[in-house]
């Protein structure tokens, strides 16, 4: 027996925390598919997240993975999304980690697609953003379908509005909002795909204006009216200096009350006639 088996043996009697520990960090891919959980983040800056990294947005765990730029999947750690240089916290680890906290046999993969200052306009097939230099809906549905030949797709969580809480945008906003979950479903192949919808911020150094109020309403409507539609308040969540995104605690708010609402909408969803698997 050579020396280096003979010490490798001798860790593993000695520390067997060490040999769980490294089967805990397997590739989400070594996971039969039905255990993946997949969860897609669209919207704009305060899906993709703008809070400053601090060491625990760092942390690795091992059942939580994020869909890389290059599509591969790689540990969850902050920033997860990449559609500009001022990524950074975002809500997406925060919802992981609780639904990881409620369910250990299962493995959260996130993907990111959110595109800062983009309207919902920009969400339809073809759609293309200039700020981001790309095609948001048509990329979503790419980086969705290349997840899936590794887990199950669970939900899309959503946040975006301010591009849209304007006079002349706002008031199409709700019909717009409501054929893009329609089309997600569809194209998706998941028509009881549930959505969870984030509340704009509630920031009083840049008070609402009737535009992000009929916003605001849309989003309460649509969750009230559309099956397995769920809305997220962000009731006492504050902001960074720019009174515009979500500071960093204030995310990881956010993302754990997006998981109770998301586990909420599927403990008290009934099947239906028309219910089929998610892919």
């Amino acid at each position: 027996m050579t020396n280096e088996l003979s010490f490798a043996l001798l860790l593993a009697l000695l520390c067997p925390a060490l040999t769980i520990a490294a089967d805990e960090t397997k590739p989400l891919e070594s996971y039969p598919k039905q255990q993946v959980h997949l969860f897609l983040l669209a919207g704009q800056s305060n899906m993709a997240g703008r809070g400053k990294v601090g060491p625990e947005d760092k942390r690795i765990h091992p059942r939580v993975f994020a869909l890389s730029k290059q599509g591969e999947w790689v540990p969850a750690v902050d920033p997860i999304h990449y559609d500009k240089r001022s990524a950074g916290v975002g809500l997406g680890k925060s919802f992981a980690l609780a639904l990881a906290e409620q369910r250990d046999d299962i493995v959260i993969g996130l993907i990111p697609a959110a595109c800062g200052g983009s309207p919902i306009s920009t969400w339809e097939p073809g759609g293309y953003h200039n700020q981001t230099k790309s095609h948001p809906y048509d990329d979503a549905i790419a980086r969705t379908r290349r997840a899936t030949r590794d887990g199950t797709l669970q939900g899309i969580l959503w946040h975006q509005g301010e591009g849209d809480s304007h006079p002349e945008r706002a008031p199409d906003y709700e019909e717009r909002l409501r054929q893009l979950i329609g089309r997600f479903r569809q194209d998706l192949d998941a028509p009881q795909l549930p959505f969870v919808i984030g509340q704009l911020g509630q920031f009083p150094q840049k008070p609402w204006n009737e535009a992000r109020q009929t916003v605001n309403q849309a989003h309460i409507a649509i969750a009230e009216q559309v099956p397995r539609v769920g809305f997220v308040s962000s009731d006492g969540l504050t902001c960074r200096a720019d009174n515009t995104h979500f500071n960093a605690e204030s995310l990881r708010k956010f993302g754990r009350r997006y998981a109770e609402t998301y586990l909420q909408l599927v403990e008290n969803a009934a099947p239906t006639a028309t219910d089929e698997p998610n892919r």
